[in-house]
C-alpha cells in the first residue's frame, strides 16, 4: 500500500500524471490558490469547459480535460469552508475525495495528485484534512484497483513534513486512520 501513496512538495500543475485536483470553488470558474495556478496553467479552454459544467456543490466532484497541463485530466472538488467542525465539514471534506478517487476509477485514471483541499482560504485545519484525507485515500485503495498511484502535493514544507510523518506513523503502526466523524 505505501508504495501507492507518496508525498511531494510543489506546484500541482507541473506533475505529469493522469489527472490532478483542483481544489475549487462552487462556480468551478477558477480565482486564487490552487484553482488559479491551475486555471493559468491550463489555458482558457479549461474556463470554457468549466462553463459548461455549471457549478459544482461541496463535496462533489467533476471532470473535465487537463489542456495545456502535463495532466490529461482535472478532477474539480468544493470543499467546506471550515465553521468550527459543526457543520459537517468532516464528512463533506471526506466526500471530496471519495468522489474525486470515484472518477478517477471511472476514467480509467492510474495516477492522481491532490492538494491540501480545504486547508487555504477555506481554513480548514491542516492536521485534521491531512488525517481525512490519508483516511479517504487509504480505505478507497484497499476496496478498489484504480487508481494505481496517489500523490499529495505539498506547497509548504510544513504541509510536506506533516504528510510525511502521518504516512510513516499510519504504515508502521499497521493501524489506518478511522474518519473523524
Amino acid at each position: 500500500m505505501n508504495q501507492q501513496i507518496q508525498t511531494v512538495q510543489g506546484d500541482i500543475t507541473e506533475l505529469k500524471v493522469d489527472a490532478i485536483v483542483n481544489a475549487a470553488n462552487k462556480s468551478l470558474l477558477g480565482g486564487g490558490g490552487v484553482t488559479g495556478a491551475i486555471h493559468r496553467a491550463a489555458g482558457s479552454e479549461l474556463l470554457q469547459e468549466c462553463r459548461q459544467l455549471n457549478g459544482c456543490r461541496t463535496g462533489e466532484a467533476k471532470i473535465t480535460k487537463g489542456y495545456n497541463l502535463p495532466a490529461k485530466w482535472v478532477i474539480h472538488t468544493v470543499g467546506p469552508v471550515w465553521k468550527n467542525g459543526n457543520a459537517g465539514e468532516d464528512d463533506l471534506l471526506a466526500s471530496c475525495y471519495y468522489q474525486s478517487l470515484t472518477l478517477a476509477e471511472e476514467y480509467n485514471i492510474k495516477s492522481i495528485a491532490f492538494p491540501a483541499i480545504s486547508t487555504g482560504a477555506y481554513r480548514f485545519p491542516v492536521e485534521r484534512a491531512t488525517k481525512i484525507a490519508i483516511s479517504e485515500v487509504t480505505n478507497f485503495l484497499q476496496n478498489h484497483s484504480l487508481p494505481e498511484k496517489v500523490i499529495f502535493v505539498c506547497f509548504s514544507q510544513d504541509a510536506y513534513n506533516l504528510y510525511q510523518k502521518m504516512l510513516k506513523d499510519d504504515f508502521q503502526d499497521g493501524e489506518k486512520f478511522v474518519r473523524l466523524i
